[in-house]
């Protein structure tokens, strides 16, 4: 029998679920800092006889599982003969704007409490209060009912009872689940080269609790090399739940191919692909929530639309979700949610896992040991962990707010304007702060401006809650894009330490400030703790300690790197000594750098790509090119492409076989993610180490890891760069028959800072130190494969 932990508060939102889904709310840190305060407020207010945050625990059988049931009363007061158990809600809406949902929730929390306190201090009875703060009123409203010990015993039979049916549809999929897996052969039927080390890698770190970082060539067939050992760990009984997380759409759809070929072996288990809120939604959904079919009534038909979709469907795909949720008029997004909690293999980006604003509550509020991590591409990791770890805002949105609300009047408006004024003035201390200097960087947060925020934050909380007839519409729209980035600022406020920097910019009498987060892995580190552990990988992960470094790696973590399983002899990887394009050189080397890009294309004719660190170089090399050899078919990646644009540049290469030169951005759309195997692509060029370009930020990022004692220039400028060559070469081989070329036109490549760099794959390049000798090169390559 498992021990299992749930708290009172989550028990009551899985069981406690009738009538309307509630209409989306939006929550803060602040919010969440204000509800603290109040409840402190009031606690204080008792005298002798109070008890404050009363934790209260019980130990149940349910389906055969042992689990604790735990959490914290607000108050109980023994003053009186009948105590008092007080449960403390706050929020700006009105009492009358609660749902029905919402407060039921809430005295189901008090009367578990109650429950407890009566077995646990022998009461016959107590009374319950419930205490309902509205901030935007400071409105205080109690409602009390009184229950005998034995009508609460009789509530908590019932919640457990519904709680127990909820547990069997899963219990149900888990048990035959774990049949299925009982001789399940791998789906290929005999490994590639290296898949069996890494999936026992896998196993074994699943095992033993801690975290693998894995560097496998393109062609290694990772996903399914990860997934397979996780599906096995399952079955164990070591892990009950895999969360798949990615950083593009494409790879999603791998791992729904692996899933997908495990079930077509014999493996019945549920996956489910996590789709965003705003992509998901129906077209025909009011904005008006209250006015929504799909979420009127909602939890009356949560369980039958469940049981409907589980018990026919083992890939939960954003078209199943979709088909089922119109069949059953139940909200796509909130439905996916829910079916989640029944899935074994969630697939979904990394923000739900990383992103501080909309991580899953339901999964990640605290650690599970029954949850394991995969994270695909894990390279991508490290900027987008920066990036949601970091928050800017500038004074100019407040500015165009406030001057748009002056003439307006309404309930609440009032506060909204005078707060408004008071946090463009701390804007203002700043600029002043800093002498006006157009660039500033410092240490220390700005404490100031963050309460300034707060204050403003909270008043716009207040006014969005008010019912819906005391404001204008029109004007919500105008607030609410500002009151978020408010929020996202303050979030991050909350969790800044020693490893962020602010950054102040003035330009043109606009002032922005920003939260830089350089180093994001203690927060990665955090959410990787709230699973039993994990395995991040990538066809590029070089070198693993930088990665180990920056993406939460501990003391036990494990590193695991794969050798190509294609033979080394298909692939030619030449750099070229003669041709160092740096910024003051490319002028000059660029007659030899089209001579070698017109070696390549023409020595074996077919598809090609080129990538260039901008698109302002790619313009020029591209023009130069096309001089020189007007007959050769062209393609160009162009900012800002749109889905259409993005497919039209890949279906020249995979729809048509007449020889093209793709010119594409390094570090772009088509430098990884992409997969063009045979004949799709034979050849790429990669121009320049790919160093980003020199930037105060990037600046501030290799002071700050200097000062660890680290290489900072290596952080900060050289790995990220040389990650994208990697990516960018990857595109060439991508299975056992495929034949290409990687031209490298920089002479750094051979040098001591990249030359180590190179993945064994890639250990057998060469140099040529001239045009002759790179087209003899080429010339021979081709030849050895006719």
């Amino acid at each position: 029998m498992t021990d299992h932990r749930i708290g009172i508060r989550e028990l009551v939102e899985l069981t406690v679920r009738t009538g309307d889904l509630d209409p989306a709310t939006t929550n803060s840190n602040n919010t969440a800092q204000l509800g603290s305060q109040i409840h402190r407020r009031l606690q204080a207010a008792h005298k002798e006889d109070y008890e404050k945050e009363v934790y209260l625990t019980r130990d149940v059988e349910v389906n055969g599982e042992s689990y604790t049931i735990d959490g914290r009363a607000d108050g109980v007061d023994t003053a009186n003969a009948t105590p008092v158990i007080e449960e403390i809600k706050t929020s700006a809406r009105d009492w009358a704007d609660v749902t029905q949902n919402t407060k039921d929730r809430y005295w189901a929390q008090a009367r578990i409490y109650g429950h407890f306190l009566c077995q646990d201090r022998d009461w016959d009875k107590v009374q319950l209060d419930l205490i309902y703060y509205q901030t935007a009123t400071d409105e205080v409203s109690r409602f009390s009912e009184e229950q005998s010990a034995a009508d609460l015993a009789l509530f908590f039979d019932d919640l457990i009872a519904e709680w127990a049916d909820w547990l069997r549809m899963r219990s149900d999929i888990v048990t035959a689940r774990d049949a299925s897996i009982k001789g399940l052969p791998f789906p290929f039927g005999a490994y590639r080269k290296g898949q069996r080390e890494l999936a026992v890698a896998v196993y074994k770190t699943i095992a033993a609790k801690t975290r693998l970082f894995v560097e496998a060539p393109t062609g290694t067939g990772k996903t399914i090399s990860t997934l397979f050992p996780t599906i096995q760990a399952m079955g164990a009984g070591l892990i009950q739940r895999a969360f798949y997380l990615t950083a593009k759409q494409s790879t999603r759809r791998v791992a729904e191919q692996a899933m997908a070929l495990m079930t077509a072996q014999g493996l019945d288990a549920k996956s489910i692909t996590l789709t965003a809120k705003d992509v998901i939604r129906f077209e025909d959904e009011p904005d008006d929530a209250t006015q929504n079919p799909y979420m009127i009534g909602y939890y009356d038909r949560l369980k039958p639309a469940l049981k409907d979709m589980l018990g026919h469907e083992a890939a939960l795909t954003r078209e199943v979700i979709e088909r089922y949720a119109r069949k059953h008029t139940v909200d796509p997004f909130e439905f996916s949610l829910d079916a989640s909690l029944f899935c074994d293999v969630i697939i979904c980006d990394y923000n739900y896992l990383f992103d501080p604003a909309v991580f899953l509550q339901r999964f990640f509020a605290g650690p599970d040991p029954d949850n394991f991590f995969l994270v695909d591409e894990a390279h991508n990791l490290v900027d987008r962990a920066r990036s949601m770890y970091s928050a800017s805002l500038t004074d100019h949105e407040l500015v165009t707010l406030s001057a748009a609300l002056k003439p307006k009047r309404g309930l609440g408006l009032t506060g909204v304007k005078g707060d408004l004024t008071r946090a463009i003035t701390a804007f203002d201390a700043v600029a002043v702060s800093v002498g006006q200097t157009p660039l500033t960087f410092q240490k220390d947060p700005l404490d100031d401006l963050a309460g300034a925020l707060d204050r403003l934050a909270s008043s716009v909380h207040d006014w969005l809650s008010q019912p819906p007839d005391t404001r204008d519409e029109a004007l919500v729209e105008l607030v609410l894009p500002v009151f978020f980035n408010v929020t996202s600022y303050l979030r991050i406020a909350d969790l800044y330490n020693a490893a962020y920097e602010t950054e102040i910019a003035i330009d043109g009498g606009t002032i922005t400030v920003k939260q830089l987060c350089l180093d994001p892995s203690e927060f990665v580190a955090n959410c990787l703790e709230k699973g039993r552990g994990a395995v991040l990988f990538s066809a590029t992960l070089s070198p693993l300690d930088y990665y180990q470094d920056l993406l939460g790696g501990q003391e036990d973590s494990l590193a695991y790197r794969l050798t190509s399983p294609f033979p080394k002899a298909n692939l030619k990887v030449v750099v070229t000594q003669n041709i160092t394009p740096t910024y003051r050189n490319r002028e000059s080397s660029l007659p030899d750098l089209i001579a070698s890009l017109l070696l390549m294309v023409t020595a074996k004719p077919g598809h090609y790509l080129v990538f260039l660190p901008s698109h302002s170089y790619q313009a020029t090399v591209l023009a130069a090119f096309k001089a020189a050899a007007p007959a050769l078919a062209v393609i160009a990646q162009k900012p800002g492409m749109d889905a259409a644009a993005r497919a039209a540049f890949i279906a020249r290469f995979t729809d048509d076989a007449s020889p093209v030169v793709g010119f594409a951005v390094l570090g772009g759309i088509f430098a990884e993610g992409i997969d063009l195997g045979g004949t799709a692509l034979v050849g790429a060029a990669v121009v320049t180490v790919g160093l980003p370009g020199l930037n105060p930020e990037t600046d501030r990022l290799r002071d700050y890891f200097n000062a660890q004692g680290k290489d900072g220039f290596a952080y900060a400028y050289q790995l990220p760069g040389f990650n994208n060559v990697l990516q960018a070469g990857g595109r060439v081989i991508r299975g056992a028959h495929d034949i290409g070329v990687i031209l490298l036109l920089d002479s750094r490549f051979a040098g001591p800072r990249y030359a180590p760099l190179f993945p064994p794959h890639w250990a057998h390049a060469t140099v040529s130190y001239g045009i002759d000798d790179l087209a003899g090169q080429l010339t021979a390559f081709w030849a050895g494969h006719e």
